[in-house]
């Protein structure tokens, strides 16, 4: 090829590689305007009217002798935006695990960890599951299940564990008995330490367990509608994802690992006006935190 037609030749090439780099980029600018980055993050929206949980389980059971499967797994009954679920696995009235997960444009989620057992165990897990729907016109809706359950693991022998969710024997009730006191009194003697620490005024307020008010938020509670319960729920975990689950804020603003924590102490005010959530670093500190609710 002579040099004349060579240059040119190199110039069309050059020129029409340009415009290909130029409408990838423009590509990739339309697709990330119409495609907005998903968040690592559990927001409450107002409940979506025609979207429910097919399921939504917690499971832990004992396995390999020495190892216990904590499972968790739910299913929208349609694809969401985002689909996320965060879970607390607890030990004696103190937490040891968390499970959590994220993804778009999907219906299911399972997650699932094997933990080696080293001691006589009361476990409690658990659950908020969650989605966040994008509908027409740009409306957002969220979909949220709670689930929970519970374990006593106990050595038999060496390496050797047993395992019930109720007990069958008188020596199961002995051995629930004693890990249902131990905890108890634990955690009895950290929130009463914390209450006294922040003058909290407990006339004003029902005091839950994280457990218990799970469970009570099946039942439902007195003086809410269902609107203003799910409301209530959805901004708990909202605050418990980003303060306790990602770590536990401290009243400085610095953040120290939730593990070793107590289970949370959940203080809804009878105003309806707010909750607290009273909970114990591994360390020992006293932590509080408060969630309006706007609902009084």
């Amino acid at each position: 090829m002579v040099p004349g037609r060579m240059i040119t030749f190199v110039k069309k090439l050059f020129s029409i590689l340009g415009c290909i780099l130029l409408i990838s980029i423009f590509s990739v600018i339309i697709y990330q305007v119409k495609q907005p980055k998903a968040l690592e993050s559990i927001t409450f929206f107002p409940i979506a009217p025609d979207t429910d949980f097919s399921s939504a389980e917690t499971k832990i059971k004992l396995v390999d002798k020495d190892r216990i499967l904590w499972r968790i797994h739910s299913a929208l009954d349609k694809r969401a935006y985002l689909r996320q679920d965060a879970g607390f696995l607890f030990s004696n009235g103190r937490l040891i695990e968390r499970l959590g997960n994220w993804k778009q444009n999907i219906n299911t989620l399972t997650q699932e960890k094997k933990i080696p057992v080293k001691e006589n165990m009361f476990l409690e897990a658990i659950t908020f599951h969650y989605a966040e729907l994008h509908e027409k016109g740009g409306q957002i809706f969220s979909a949220q299940a709670l689930s929970q359950d519970s374990l006593y693991v106990i050595k038999e022998h060496p390496g050797i564990y047993i395992s019930f969710h109720t007990p069958k024997t008188t020596e199961q009730n002995t051995w629930k008995d004693q890990l249902d006191d131990q905890t108890e009194q634990m955690l009895r003697y950290s929130w009463n330490k914390g209450i006294r620490h922040y003058g909290i005024h407990l006339k004003n307020y029902e005091a839950y367990p994280l457990n218990d008010f799970s469970q009570k938020a099946k039942e439902g509670f007195s003086g809410f509608t269902k609107e203003n319960a799910a409301k209530m729920i959805g901004r708990l975990w909202e605050g418990l994802y980003k303060n306790y689950f990602l770590g536990i804020t401290k009243q400085d603003g610095t953040k120290v690992a939730s593990t070793g924590s107590t289970i949370p102490l959940i203080l809804l005010a009878k105003d309806k006006t707010h909750l607290l959530v009273l909970t114990e670093t591994a360390n020992g500190e006293s932590i509080l935190l408060r969630q309006n609710l706007g609902t009084g």
